[in-house]
């Protein structure tokens, strides 16, 4: 692969996508780790939206959401994900498809409790993707979980983190006159060895 160069070099994925994602961290205006997770429902049609990819592991990927929401059952059910990082500053992309498991231990408290008093509070009161009366019913809610939870709440046991751990991860560059460059890394299993492929823009 010799014209794997630049910042497509190495021989660690998950070390090119931590390099990208710094370089957006400076440039881009919003949040740089916004992803848009894609998900399928039991009748196989797809579910997109975004969430915040919090953590690059070594070898997978990490967010955080309401275990009861529909991404969450969808995931659940299917075992399975998909996203996208997008950077318009860069001109980048970089695109995962792997095998989902959850994230509720110790990691998961630690990141919940490094959020802000009203996010956590917020993590409480929300019936996340459940029908809502209105905005004066869930301000309500948050009032009442505060009251029950006070100022240092614990994770909710229906809130929490997911891994996904890529069989396939495509870093994708814009190139002059739409030739972009674009490099592929894929496995059948997580335990075997990558594969990687150059791809047509």
């Amino acid at each position: 692969m010799s014209d794997r160069t630049g910042i497509f070099a190495g021989s660690d994925p998950f070390a090119i996508a931590r390099s990208w994602l710094a370089e957006a961290e400076a440039s881009e205006i919003n949040d740089p780790n916004a992803i848009a997770l894609s998900t399928v429902d039991a009748n196989g049609l797809p579910n997109v939206r975004m969430v915040l990819l919090k953590e690059i592991e070594d070898a997978a990927f990490v967010f955080y959401t309401n275990y009861e929401s529909r991404k969450a059952q969808e995931i659940d059910q299917a075992s399975k994900a998909a996203f996208l990082l997008h950077w318009k500053s860069l001109r980048r992309q970089i695109r995962v498809r792997g095998l989902v498991e959850k994230e509720e231990g110790p990691q998961a408290d630690a990141y919940y409790e490094s959020r802000s008093l009203k996010s956590r509070l917020g993590a409480w009161a929300s019936a996340q993707s459940r029908p809502l009366a209105g905005r004066a019913s869930l301000m309500a809610e948050v009032a009442r979980v505060t009251a029950t939870h006070g100022t240092n709440p614990k994770r909710p046991p229906f809130w929490g983190g997911y891994r996904i751990t890529p069989v396939e991860i495509e870093f994708w560059a814009d190139g002059a006159f739409r030739l972009h460059d674009r490099f592929v890394w894929r496995r059948a299993d997580p335990s075997e060895e990558w594969h990687i492929q150059r791809l047509n823009p």
